[in-house]
């Protein structure tokens, strides 16, 4: 079962809206195979404008899903970003689930009985083929870590003029990524060894 953490930002979470989230998004359990572990975090946040964001995150065993959607209206933004994490489930469905069987690994996502019918319909609205929809590595590139800092990484990130830059931290000795968001600040992703 889905748990859900709502929080609100210039807004009151109240039970109806907790309730029209929980039933939306608690509606994308079906996919799954045994995730007793998984939470929602649901982050709504109301502008000026009276426009909302909502921002899902659903970190499950191999992999996360996440979407944000910016609306007018709160009940229709959840109801576009249902529609943003099942796209992602059915995108990814097929191909992590091929790949894990044949790595022995248990499938995240359940297998149901309209998948047919699932099928067909992304493949209308995205007007593809799952072939067409492949995923083609044009270039590898092979760099060694360097021990450094965060601040070094973003310094050295901005030098080569990337988005984000992959070095091995100079105090936990692991991977870390700095990375330049959308509103121009920086952000940290350190990596743990399972």
């Amino acid at each position: 079962m889905i748990r859900f953490e709502i929080h609100g930002e210039n807004l009151t979470i109240t039970d109806a809206i907790r309730n029209y989230i929980e039933e939306k998004i608690g509606k994308l359990e079906r996919y799954f195979n045994n995730v007793p572990n998984a939470t929602a975090h649901v982050k709504v946040k109301t502008y000026h404008n009276s426009a909302t964001k909502i921002e899902v995150t659903i970190p499950l065993k191999n992999v996360t899903l996440r979407a944000e959607e910016r609306h007018d209206d709160l009940y229709a933004g959840i109801d576009l970003i249902t529609s943003k994490l099942e796209r992602q489930v059915r995108k990814y469905k097929t191909r992590v689930n091929r790949k894990n069987r044949d790595h022995g690994i248990q499938d995240v996502f359940a297998a149901l009985p309209d998948d047919q019918e699932i099928k067909a319909t992304y493949n209308t609205e995205a007007g593809k083929d799952d072939d067409e929809d492949e995923i083609e590595i044009i270039r590898s590139k092979q760099f060694s870590l360097k021990p450094m800092d965060a601040e070094e990484a973003v310094l050295q990130m901005n030098l080569l003029g990337h988005d984000f830059f992959v070095f091995r931290d100079r105090d936990t000795e692991g991977t870390s990524i700095v990375y330049k968001r959308k509103n121009g600040k920086y952000g940290l992703i350190e990596t743990t060894e399972e």
